[in-house]
């Protein structure tokens, strides 16, 4: 038989094949991908914040320049600056999911979605132990695209992984891949440490932080959080189930933050880590059970403080045993301190301008409004900065009118409590100032309190 008949044959088949009924030549494999592309993109945002921060010679990262201000009258120049990430829509109420670290220090948050539409977004709840930050959608509307939590079957190292996301501000972009490896652990700096990631080999770029980790039916595997910098095809993913405790616990009890009282640091020596007691608020469960500066707590409930170990989820399981069991280290002995955790869900400093930020506030009216010249109606106006507290830590002084907490006006003292409490149940303050007759945003990051 000649080569030239040879290939006649095959054609032939190939051309009975196609004609066969139910027979059909297998496509690039788009199909499955395309369609879950084409419905789980309706549910990813793209994310631009806006922050403020003294002027540098040099822009980092992906902050784009946009203008100059002075917070005051004296020559130190800010910039803001503009930030890209992404975000997965949960709810059809325009609830979003994205990466705390995208958040923490915004001032200004937008997102757009594949339609186009824009809008602004206020912050509902944070969790800096997580890198998870929930967003909610200023405009009224209860049919926005989403995509629904689910807990599904364990991941599987192996299986398709597909990302969507906003890569250098590039919306809606698609990478795919397969699961390289869970239970990661990664160090973003010396205390930030990142437990039980998903790793996955799928393009991850700047800009996807926030974004959607799918598997090859289009369920929602995880939170894209961050990139290997030393390495390419290198990413992670927060597990979808750590998203959906926290989203529940947000809207079930209201985003309540039980607190002992504590400002802590994260430490490490070569064998072991723990947590260092900073600071104390008086008259803290804290301080009724006897911690004191310096302690070393080393165990809670019988858990040792590892790298990774999240606070909070130590704290939210403790609930159901109805205590806390600190184990402490002080001048080189140990103490087991049982503190009852009604205690802690039921605490909240008071009065908390001074016992947790570490200022005195006044009413404007009468003297205070005369002695600062304060032409504001309504606020509070920062009489006293005491040293070590929240005040001087982020910079306010004597003088300073605050106007709004989270976007809502301060009418008075008493309701600066209020609005205060509410931020620190949702771990994230945000405040509007007035100073010398200019208006700026300063958030306040509370993730070193326990």
């Amino acid at each position: 038989m000649t080569l030239s008949a040879f290939r006649l044959i095959l054609f032939s088949v190939a051309l009975l094949i196609m004609t066969l009924p139910g027979v059909a030549l297998p496509r690039e494999r788009e199909d499955s991908i395309v369609g879950v592309v084409e419905t789980a993109s309706k549910a990813i945002v793209n994310i631009k914040t806006e922050e403020w921060s003294k002027k540098t010679s040099e822009k980092k990262g992906n902050d784009l320049l946009k203008r100059f201000f002075r917070p005051d009258n004296t020559d130190e120049e800010m910039e803001a600056t503009e930030n890209i990430g992404s975000g997965v829509v949960v709810d059809p109420r325009g609830i979003i999911v994205t990466n705390e670290h995208l958040v923490s220090k915004a001032v200004n948050i937008r997102v757009k979605f594949t339609s186009r539409q824009e809008a602004e977004a206020d912050v509902l709840a944070t969790d800096p132990e997580l890198d998870i930050a929930l967003l909610r959608v200023r405009e009224t509307n209860d049919d926005f695209p989403y995509l629904k939590l689910t807990r599904k079957k364990p991941v599987r190292v192996g299986e398709r992984a597909i990302v969507i996301g906003n890569p250098y501000g590039l919306s809606s972009s698609v990478t795919t891949g397969v699961i390289s490896a869970l239970e990661r652990r990664l160090r973003i700096n010396d205390n930030k440490v990142y437990a039980n990631l998903i790793q996955t080999d799928a393009a991850i770029n700047p800009g996807n932080s926030g974004g959607a980790l799918l598997d090859g039916s289009g369920n929602l595997l995880g939170i894209v959080t961050a990139i290997y910098e030393e390495g390419k095809g290198i990413g992670f993913a927060i597990p979808i189930d750590e998203v959906i405790s926290m989203l529940s616990e947000f809207l079930e009890t209201e985003g309540k933050r039980p607190l002992l009282g504590i400002f802590i640091e994260r430490r490490k020596e070569e064998r072991s880590a723990y947590l260092s007691v900073n600071r104390i608020i008086p008259g803290s469960p804290a301080e009724r059970y006897g911690l004191k500066v310096g302690d070393r707590i080393v165990e809670i409930n019988k858990k040792k403080i590892k790298e990774g170990v999240k606070l909070s989820t130590l704290f939210r399981q403790a609930t159901a045993d109805g205590e806390v069991r600190c184990r402490i280290s002080r001048g080189g002995e140990f103490y087991t301190v049982d503190i009852n955790m009604k205690d802690i869900e039921e605490y909240m400093p008071s009065p908390v301008e001074e016992k947790l930020c570490g200022m005195r506030l006044s009413d404007i009216r009468g003297y205070a409004r005369l002695k600062f010249k304060v032409r504001a109606k309504n606020g509070v106006v920062v009489t006293r900065i005491y040293k070590g507290g929240i005040g001087e830590r982020y910079g306010l002084r004597a003088g300073d009118v605050i106007l709004k907490i989270n976007n809502r006006e301060t009418m008075d003292k008493e309701h600066f409590q209020s609005l205060m409490v509410e931020g620190l149940r949702r771990n994230y303050i945000l405040y509007q100032v007035k100073r010398n007759g200019n208006i700026f945003l300063l958030p306040i990051k509370l993730d070193v309190l326990l």
